[in-house]
């Protein structure tokens, strides 16, 4: 059966219609995660030459829980209709040196293991931070550069064309898909402890994942009270696109690996 016709119930249907982006399209969601033991296996690796962070194993248990439990979270609204992406593409967000946010677009992530994507991120925000732009960076610069009211011309006339109609545009690097499946950003490494981001209206991201800080807690365990090292965890997703029960899935898949993150070296 297409894939597409089965991405496109009634209701995704109806949703897609009803909805704005993002306006009053948002599901938000929040959990508490035990990093206790995932923390430990970082510094683990990190002793034995592997320059890895938490980022880097959440980044691969949403790609890999995406393709195996919640297809449904790799899509985008096109001209009124659910469209299926053909990879999945993680967006990582980047702190640059002059305390402005980039991004970093991670190809196939969920074929990756955590050596692959360690090399590749650290050469690709090495770029980020020197200067090096990605097109959708660059093609942000160029915007910013434009004066009122040109710049909010042009940018309504991108968003219609690319997100809207879903037509890319090669010419300036950008597309439907220019910011990935999904994006990823650490305020916990900023001294935040929680937040819920904006789905940005210039993409289609399906969703918007947040790594927040990390405290000791009691927590019951075996019906004894211990002291772990959680993380405060919210989802932003486009309702359009998806419901929690689709978050649901994943995350389920994500707690798999957090118990097991040694599957990810494979």
């Amino acid at each position: 059966m297409d894939v597409n016709y089965e991405l496109n119930s009634e209701w995704r249907k109806v949703a897609a219609t009803i909805y704005k982006k993002p306006t009053d399209s948002k599901v938000f969601g929040s959990t508490e995660v035990d990093v206790t033991d995932l923390e430990k296996y970082v510094s683990e690796k990190r002793k034995s030459g592997l320059k890895i962070t938490l980022t880097h194993i959440f980044t691969l248990a949403v790609a890999r829980g995406i393709k195996h439990e919640a297809p449904e979270l790799n899509t985008f609204v096109r001209r009124g209709k659910i469209v299926g992406r053909d990879t999945i593409e993680a967006g990582i967000s980047v702190l640059k040196a002059n305390s402005e946010m980039s991004s970093v677009i991670v190809p196939e992530t969920d074929k990756m293991n955590l050596q692959e994507l360690a090399d590749f991120l650290r050469k690709e925000i090495a770029k980020s931070r020197n200067g090096s732009e990605n097109d959708t960076m660059q093609s942000k610069n160029v915007l910013a550069s434009l004066p009122w009211p040109f710049r909010s011309w042009v940018y309504r006339l991108y968003r219609t064309i690319t997100i809207s109609w879903g037509i890319s545009m090669p010419g300036i690097g950008l597309s439907a898909n220019s910011f990935g499946s999904f994006l990823i950003t650490n305020i916990g490494s900023i001294g935040l402890d929680s937040g819920f981001p904006a789905l940005l209206p210039s993409s289609n991201l399906s969703f918007v994942l947040v790594m927040g800080g990390i405290k000791k807690k009691p927590v019951v365990i075996n019906d004894e009270v211990v002291i772990r090292r959680m993380m405060q965890m919210t989802v932003v997703l486009d309702h359009r696109t998806a419901d929690a029960s689709h978050a649901g899935k994943m995350y389920r898949y994500m707690k798999h690996i957090f118990k097991h993150p040694e599957l990810l070296e494979e």
